[in-house]
């Protein structure tokens, strides 16, 4: 059996960034990352698309908001320090008809609350940013940017390494139970005893939360995040990042164009159900996944409550000139034999037991165990603020 002082399930970004965070803040304590992929950033952080979010969105005073900003300047602070490429290309959020207007002044309110520099501008404003875009009334984020969430995490990887922390690949947890004062986590590579446990499982991070123990307050369903490409011919229509107006009653933000840091423009997503929680293919089906999410009462209620925009989602995953349209939408030039498939991600969405999405980070601590329960967008952005937030609630444990 092996043995570590703080084992961190699962290696995305924010099982690395807490794995980080912790060995600068107690570099004599042994940290192991246990992750069940053969490398890791594979699933949310690897199909993420890359964007710096400045956290304009969220509830004022939420640690959405609050871990968003300071997240923000940590990971370019991370990437300066790293000679990581990242660009601050800016974004602008688009109201393409005045019935958006309202939704538009709201967001904007909420910058402002948030501390974020932003700006709102009409149509001539507008067109001088992105002059391929259609609005009525705009914010402009200047300071929203772009990088590439891997290349962070493999660099996170060579400093854990450095400092004598272990990555586990290839290690799918199946159980664990505690012995005396310390957890033992069963896996495919062995048994790993802990005197901490961190569950940054994403994807599956209710049923470890059961593994630990614990009962979770809620139940991550899956959602396919379907997109895809601008040719390099139809590249110059988007100079950095154009988002709609999000529906304030469905919960996903809308197609919109994202400029990558290594070149092209991805555009989308749909946010359809998935099939499975590593339904990245529209074929991908587990009948575990699938039949868990279709009983379990919250999905059954949001799927009661928004059947309408479910169904448009779903067309516009059929259709590729549904999709189109919904792209014109911000910018009128886009024709479909511009775009090809770029693929897929899948969004790990936790549902309260009433159907409501859970919008914020949730974190749930009992004994030797924390779990992060929900980690949604902007979590990449946030990590290193959610990492730290980790290591201070271990830190009386461990300063002992």
């Amino acid at each position: 059996m092996e043995s570590t002082d703080v084992a961190i399930i699962g290696g995305g970004i924010v099982g690395l960034a807490t794995a980080y965070r912790l060995l600068q803040r107690f570099p004599e304590q042994r940290v192991t990352v246990i992750e069940k992929e053969p490398h890791v950033a594979l699933h949310q952080t690897g199909h993420n698309s890359g964007v710096l979010h400045t956290g304009i969105y969220y509830q004022p005073g939420s640690l959405r908001a609050s871990n968003c900003r300071d997240g923000k300047l940590a990971i370019q602070d991370f990437c300066d320090r790293e000679g990581i490429d990242y660009k601050l290309c800016g974004k602008v959020i688009v109201a393409t008809k005045p019935s958006e207007l309202p939704q538009l002044q709201k967001i904007y309110e909420r910058g402002l609350a948030n501390q974020i520099r932003c700006e709102l501008v009409g149509p001539e404003r507008l067109k001088e940013i992105e002059p391929h875009a259609q609005g009525v009334k705009a914010i402009w984020v200047p300071d929203a940017g772009i990088v590439d969430y891997r290349e962070v995490c493999d660099r996170m990887v060579d400093r854990l390494v450095a400092g004598g922390d272990q990555i586990l690949t290839s290690a799918r947890v199946y159980g664990m139970y505690r012995d005396g004062s310390e957890m033992v986590i069963e896996t495919t590579r062995g048994e790993v005893s802990a005197k901490l446990v961190v569950n940054c499982a994403g994807l599956y991070s209710d049923r470890v939360t059961w593994m630990s123990g614990q009962s979770p307050p809620a139940q991550i369903v899956p959602f396919r995040g379907e997109y895809f490409e601008l040719k390099p011919s139809a590249q110059h229509l988007c100079n950095g990042l154009i988002y709609p107006v999000p529906d304030a009653e469905f919960p996903f933000l809308g197609a919109h164009f994202t400029r990558m840091i290594h070149g092209g423009v991805e555009c989308g997503p749909n946010a359809v159900f998935a099939f499975s929680r590593e339904g990245y293919q529209k074929l991908n089906v587990n009948l575990y996944d699938l039949a868990e999410a279709v009983t379990y009462r919250g999905f059954l209620a949001l799927a009661l409550r928004h059947w309408q925009a479910g169904l448009g989602e779903m067309w516009r995953s059929m259709s590729k000139t549904a999709f189109v349209s919904a792209l014109q939408k911000l910018v009128p030039e886009i024709r479909a034999d511009q775009l090809v498939a770029a693929p897929a991600g899948v969004r790990a969405q936790a549902l309260w037991p009433n159907g409501q999405l859970v919008d914020d980070f949730l974190i749930q601590e009992k004994d030797l165990v924390i779990n992060i329960c929900n980690a949604p967008s902007p979590a990449a952005t946030a990590s290193l603020n959610i990492g730290q937030m980790v290591v201070e609630l271990m830190a009386p444990r461990l300063a002992g």
